[in-house]
């Protein structure tokens, strides 16, 4: 054989193992991180200060430590179901299908509330207050079966369920009863109406879940164009809906995923608040004073799609990417420490809503009515 023939023992081995490779199973990705670092990158209302970021860092995992913050401070709410069961995860995903855009223009007495086992309750809390009632109702309100049927299920059933106590209605809620009909129908056609059956088809990985909630259920399918690239995925409510099942079960049963670390932190109002509150994110000045204003941009508009296109998505993306640096930092000083994206989310947004409570926001969260968060 001379030495411009090919041997045949390579060609084969070569053969053999590019096919082997074409028929190995796909790990699944959300590609979450790499458009939020992609925005970071192009991104011109938002910068990272990275010395600030480390020190938030140190500060963070201190308190994490302090507070002993792990999956089991989500069921320690008194309003978060503690079953380990079905219905655990069909009322996270009731929950998750709702879980969105809660902010109010009015004071805390007349923003909308609902009043549940002697306590008024706003914001997110106001969403699950609202489910836990239904329930004592004997209203169906986590039930795929309910949400389809127009007869029981009418507009005036679930106007009832989410009622509040003041004269603030729920925001959005005819998007709300929409995302409820849409959902209810997949389940129906594709997962024999339970979102166990997505859970089971995603074989114990975070980001397969992600995938077949945003690849199927267009409600959840948090995608925008950036710049040149024509899709930056968020899936913000794809992967809390994770994240909480992740948390109500301990990271056990339903709640298993091998991959749970490639769950990003979730792109809403609060962790930017509080990132930009710590130092991490700076906005220039347009974006800044916008924000400090409180100036609604109608969605859909000319304002609105700048904003979130060339502004928010930055914002967002940047609040991604930031947390992620916030890990990273973490696991580089105590490799041991047991901290991932959701967990720091989680603390971030509950330091958050405490600054609120007591009146000690240093700037207001941006304003934009939205399904996607």
């Amino acid at each position: 054989m001379s030495d411009d023939e090919a041997d045949p023992g390579l060609l084969d081995f070569l053969r053999q193992h590019f096919q082997k490779a074409s028929l190995a199973p796909k790990i699944p990705e959300t590609h979450v991180l790499e458009g939020a670092e992609y925005v970071y990158d192009n991104a011109i209302d938002v910068a990272l200060d990275y010395r600030s970021t480390k020190a938030a860092a140190a500060m963070i995992y201190d308190q994490m430590q302090k507070k002993e913050y792990s999956t089991k401070t989500w069921a320690e709410h008194e309003l978060h179901p503690k079953a380990k069961d079905e219905s655990t995860v069909a009322f996270i995903f009731t929950m998750d299908l709702l879980n969105f855009s809660f902010w109010s223009e009015k004071n805390d007495e007349e923003r909308f509330a609902v009043e549940y086992k002697g306590k008024k309750w706003t914001g997110y809390w106001s969403l699950v207050a609202s489910l836990q009632r239904a329930l004592d109702e004997d209203i169906p309100i986590t039930s795929s079966d309910f949400w389809q049927n127009e007869d029981e299920c009418t507009e005036e059933v679930l106007k009832h369920v989410f009622r509040s106590s003041t004269e603030e209605e729920i925001p959005l809620f005819q998007e709300r009863m929409a995302c409820l009909r849409e959902a209810g129908q997949i389940l129906y056609e594709k997962y024999q109406c339970s979102f166990t059956n997505c859970i089971a088809e995603a074989n114990h990985s975070s980001a397969a879940l992600v995938n077949i909630l945003a690849n199927n259920f267009p409600c959840f399918n948090d995608v925008v164009p950036f710049e040149n690239r024509k899709s930056v995925r968020f899936l913000k409510r794809a992967q809390i809906c994770v994240a909480d099942v992740w948390a109500a079960f301990d990271g056990e049963g339903f709640g298993h995923f091998d991959d749970i670390e490639k769950i990003t932190m979730f792109a809403d109002y609060r962790v930017p608040q509080m990132l930009n509150t710590l130092g991490c994110l700076w906005y220039s000045p347009l974006l800044d004073n916008a924000i400090r204003h409180k100036k609604l941009i109608e969605t859909g508009c000319s304002w609105e799609i700048q904003l979130r296109v060339l502004a928010d998505v930055g914002f967002q993306g940047c609040a991604i990417w930031c947390v992620e640096l916030l890990r990273r930092e973490i696991l580089r000083n105590h490799p041991d420490a047991k901290v991932n994206a959701i967990l720091i989310d989680f603390f971030l947004y509950d330091t958050m809503k405490e600054r609120e409570v007591e009146g000690q926001e240093e700037i207001p969260h941006h304003r934009t009515r939205s399904i996607w968060y």
